[in-house]
């Protein structure tokens, strides 16, 4: 080999590896950037995160200012539908109703219950007894209440439906009240 092509040789090899220098550190280029994107859709979440936060604490501090309006409205509501001492009181935008809930039945003591209880208040599936609060509500109707078993008084409950021109998808309007509990229904227990 001459000189001369061990010349050429040697800068062939030299531009090979130069080559293959750059290309690495194109890649390795490129997975910086790749880290650098991701380092912003952090960021960009984050913020976004920041700006939720202070969008629901604007209408929390909005709303509850709107909410206590609405508890002391429904307050008037509900004494005058007492002073008037009616069941349901049909407004143009709305219908005020006061009624008693039915009386609720509680196992206290489901091994005490059993051990005194008449066959017909309890419902057997096979390899299962369980009581029947249905039959045993009906029971203490003319009976005492068995042992075992705790009554839980219902409460008198106000509620109102507004008519406001919307009916919804059951053909009827909205019943409206306390949205901490529903959007939809406004119960009050007195």
């Amino acid at each position: 080999m001459t000189e001369e092509e061990k010349f050429m040789e040697d800068l062939l090899q030299d531009a090979e590896q130069s080559e293959e220098k750059q290309t690495e550190a194109y890649f390795d280029l490129l997975l910086l950037q790749v880290a650098q994107l991701q380092s912003q859709i952090e960021y960009n979440f984050s913020e976004a995160e920041k700006e939720v936060k202070l969008i629901n604490n604007w209408a929390l501090s909005k709303n509850h200012g709107l909410q206590v309006k609405i508890d002391w409205m429904e307050k008037k509501l509900e004494a005058f539908i007492r002073e008037r001492g009616s069941k349901t009181i049909d407004l143009p935008h709305g219908v005020l109703k006061y009624h008693k809930k039915p009386d609720k039945i509680e196992i206290s003591d489901l091994d005490l219950f059993l051990k005194n209880a008449k066959p017909d208040m309890l419902s057997i599936v096979p390899e299962t007894v369980k009581p029947d609060l249905t039959k045993i509500k009906a029971y203490i109707k003319g009976h005492k209440v068995p042992p075992g078993i705790t009554v839980v008084e219902g409460k008198e409950e106000f509620t109102y439906k507004l008519n406001n021109g919307k009916d919804d998808a059951y053909g009827g309007q909205e019943e409206a009240g306390d949205t901490a509990q529903s959007a939809l229904q406004g119960r009050i227990a007195v």
